[in-house]
């Protein structure tokens, strides 16, 4: 199958391209220039394996949670290239994507949700799939539930921001690839999961963006 990849969630622009098992990507930092950068890239890519974007058969882009511009932008591009082409799309958790990059088998993940909360869950890979031992959530750090047992790795740049939050190994710089989404989203379009563009959401975890001037003043 051959397959693009998108995920935008943070301040990284990452575009995958996926043919047959194989993997291509690139990415950079882009500050909020991800809409700008993310479709040259994908052209790139494509142009180094002789294809257009008519031979796609499927997209899957890093739905979140993360930034919510970045959600859209990801989101959007991967409807934007499915619906014209009546192609299926599979959303891929961001959360699962960083766990997948870390090369680890038990992971934490945490994000920075700004507000002083983080996006947070704890995994466990099985196979080539993840479960949650703790489901995806937004919550202040402090607040945030330990993993059951031993063996957990700490990955995300919520570590960066507020500590280890009791564990021994955190790795903060680990952050979502749309590598990893194409990773993940291989077998499960394999499996006939994509859905029409139109269905394809972001996930937000948390609906708010900002505090209110009356939050601001009495923090």
């Amino acid at each position: 199958m051959r397959f693009a990849a998108f995920e935008t969630s943070s301040e990284w622009c990452s575009v995958a391209l996926a043919i047959d098992g194989e993997i291509a990507a690139l990415e950079r930092r882009a500050g909020h220039r991800h809409s700008e950068l993310a479709l040259p890239m994908l052209q790139r890519l494509l142009a180094q394996a002789g294809l257009k974007p008519a031979d796609l058969q499927a997209v899957a882009f890093g739905a979140g949670p993360g930034s919510f511009t970045g959600l859209r932008i990801a989101c959007g591009l991967a409807q934007g290239l499915a619906l014209a082409r009546g192609l299926p799309v599979i959303g891929i958790s961001s959360l699962e994507a960083i766990a997948h990059e870390s090369g680890e088998s038990r992971v934490v993940t945490c994000i920075d949700a700004r507000m002083r909360e983080v996006y947070y869950s704890a995994l466990e890979k099985h196979a080539d799939h993840w479960r949650e031992a703790i489901a995806a959530q937004c919550i202040a750090p402090e607040n945030a539930p330990r993993p059951p047992g031993a063996g957990w790795i700490g990955v995300g740049n919520g570590f960066a921001v507020y500590g280890n939050l009791g564990l021994k190994k955190v790795l903060p710089e680990v952050h979502a690839t749309a590598a990893a989404v194409a990773s993940l989203a291989a077998p499960r379009l394999a499996a006939g999961e994509g859905v029409d563009a139109a269905r394809a959401t972001p996930v937000y975890v948390r609906d708010k963006v900002a505090f209110t001037a009356a939050e601001r003043a009495s923090r």
